[in-house]
C-alpha cells in the first residue's frame, strides 16, 4: 500500500513538473507622483494572495500569479481610511477595506486585463477603457517566452474624452486582431501606472 502511494505521489509530481505549468510574475510599478492603491479582481483561476494594497510613488511590488489566472488590475487613487472605512476617489471597490475582496473598481478606471494560459499556451492581455479612464497604464512582457504579437501596450491619454459620443463603441476583443495582445505562455509582465 505504501509503495502504491509513493508511486502515485511521484507520478503526480512529475506531471506537474513536466507539464510546463508555472506561475507568472507581475511587477506593479508606480511612476505616478502620488501613491496608488492597486485593486485586483480574479475572473477565473485561483485568486491572488492579495486583492489590494498601497503602492507609494516610485515603488514597485512583485506578485506571483497562477499560470491559469484571468482577471483585471487597476489603480485606485486619492484613498483615505477614516474611522476604519477605506475608500477611494477613483477605482474604489466598495469593500470598505484595503483589499477589494472580489469586487471590481467603480468607473471611471483604466483596466489592465489578463488571461494566462497553462502548458505554454497563449497569454492574452489588453488595456481597457470600457470602464473609463483614471490614469495612464502600460503593460510590457518581461521574459523571453513572448512570440507573435507579444508587444508592450500603453494608454497614456483619455481617448474617451476626445471621441464624440456618436463614434464611441465597444469593440469585442476577438473582432479586432489588433485589440488584444498575445504572448506564448510563461511570460512575466510589468504593469506600470503613469508610464
Amino acid at each position: 500500500m505504501m509503495k502504491t502511494q509513493l508511486i502515485f505521489a511521484v507520478s503526480l509530481a512529475a506531471i506537474f513538473f513536466f507539464s510546463g505549468t508555472k506561475a507568472a510574475t507581475f511587477t506593479l510599478s508606480n511612476n505616478c507622483p502620488f501613491t496608488v492603491w492597486p485593486g485586483i479582481l480574479t475572473s477565473s483561476g485561483p485568486p491572488l494572495s492579495t486583492t489590494g494594497f498601497e503602492l507609494p510613488s516610485k515603488a514597485s511590488s512583485v506578485l506571483s500569479v497562477p499560470a491559469t489566472w484571468s482577471g483585471r488590475i487597476w489603480a485606485r487613487t486619492q484613498c483615505t481610511n477614516v474611522n476604519g472605512k477605506f475608500q477611494c476617489q477613483t477605482g474604489d471597490c466598495v469593500s470598505g477595506q484595503l483589499p477589494c475582496s472580489g469586487a471590481g473598481g467603480i468607473p471611471a478606471v483604466t483596466l489592465a486585463e489578463f488571461t494566462l494560459a497553462p502548458n505554454n499556451g497563449k497569454d492574452f492581455f489588453d488595456i481597457s477603457l470600457v470602464d473609463g479612464f483614471n490614469l495612464p497604464v502600460s503593460v510590457a512582457p518581461q521574459s523571453a517566452g513572448g512570440s507573435g504579437n507579444c508587444i508592450p501596450v500603453s494608454c497614456t491619454d483619455n481617448v474617451n474624452a476626445v471621441c464624440p459620443n456618436e463614434l464611441q463603441a465597444y469593440s469585442y476583443a476577438y473582432d479586432d486582431k489588433s485589440a488584444l495582445v498575445s504572448c506564448t505562455g510563461g511570460a512575466n509582465y510589468l504593469i506600470t501606472f503613469c508610464p
